[in-house]
């Protein structure tokens, strides 16, 4: 069979095919996260002082131009936000994403959504899957922890298209009905992380709040120093209560008694959020005289289907 020739316009884009191609020494190439090329994630802490006051205010916690990803970004795949609402006032939480989750921190109001209507009230958790752009409509002057997961999408190019899991509501009486059931149980003393997570009955093989997020209403009890633990996923922590004297230790690496090296202190505040980077031990520790009580949010429903979330506990002392 003969073959035609090629035209002279498919012959000169051989070269288009190769112009892109490049090869590196693996030696030199195979680990790119490092200053200068692919930034690695930074400790980051954000004081409740950014949401106190001012205007009705969309405030992204926004990282992108250290971490060379499209903005608003906290973590390559996460964007984490403060949301002001002036009472009688109201913002729509526009994003392109698959996920979002909205923690109310202060107040209450309504959100409007794809034809439907919600009321919620402090210590609420709502989650969303893609759709419209949610309105959320302030009775009282409220504060809420939003976080979505438009950087990965940005990423990969895509659109969300497909609701993955139905709209859903976790009323803060259910999250505090669960959490004083699991703190009455004998067991729970002996447990490294006393914490609930929140699940969803479309997402029975990964257990998550959504198909790519992870949520976690955990408390540290007065005087409790957890052991360090780690996992894969970016945690992007919300302080939602405590007193002085709580805070996470940090680090790459444990000693030989299985304790944080040269940990980074990162205190807490009440209303404030701060990053735990992939692959960092991190452990909790409340000297003050009342419970503390957070909410981690995580890329980790996506590396639960990777099956690369990795979760290791050290079994040790915090200090």
């Amino acid at each position: 069979m003969t073959q035609a020739p090629l035209s002279p316009s498919t012959a000169d884009s051989t070269a288009d095919w190769q112009c892109k191609a490049r090869l590196y020494d693996y030696r030199q190439a195979a680990n790119p996260v490092r200053r200068g090329l692919t930034e690695p994630i930074g400790y980051r802490h954000w004081d409740p002082q950014l949401h106190a006051s001012g205007p009705s205010a969309v405030i992204p916690l926004d990282l992108s131009a250290e971490l060379g990803c499209p903005g608003p970004a906290t973590s390559p795949a996460l964007a984490a936000h403060f949301l002001r609402i002036l009472a009688g006032e109201g913002l729509k939480a526009a994003c392109q994403a698959t996920s979002s989750l909205f923690y109310v921190l202060e107040g209450s109001g309504s959100l409007r959504w794809s034809g439907r209507e919600l009321s919620w009230s402090q210590g609420d958790l709502i989650a969303l899957p893609c759709g419209d752009a949610p309105l959320l409509e302030a009775l009282s002057t409220s504060v809420l922890y939003w976080v979505h997961d438009g950087p990965l999408l940005q990423h990969l190019g895509v659109e969300a298209t497909t609701a993955r899991f139905e709209p859903t509501h976790y009323p803060a009486a259910l999250l505090e009905a669960n959490l004083q059931e699991l703190l009455a149980d004998p067991s729970a003393a002996h447990s490294n992380r006393l914490s609930v997570l929140l699940a969803n009955a479309d997402l029975p093989a990964s257990r998550t709040v959504t198909h790519t997020l992870w949520a976690m209403l955990g408390v540290v009890p007065p005087g409790a120093v957890q052991p360090p633990h780690r996992h894969q996923s970016v945690a992007l922590d919300l302080i939602i209560d405590c007193d002085p004297g709580c805070y996470t230790l940090v680090g790459s690496d444990l000693d030989e008694q299985g304790r944080i090296r040269n940990p980074e202190r990162i205190d807490w505040q009440a209303g404030g959020a701060f990053i735990t980077p992939p692959g960092h031990w991190h452990a909790h520790v409340n000297e003050s005289g009342r419970t503390a009580r957070l909410l981690p949010i995580q890329d980790a429903g996506l590396h639960t289907y990777l099956r690369s979330l990795d979760i290791r506990f050290s079994g040790a002392p915090a200090s």
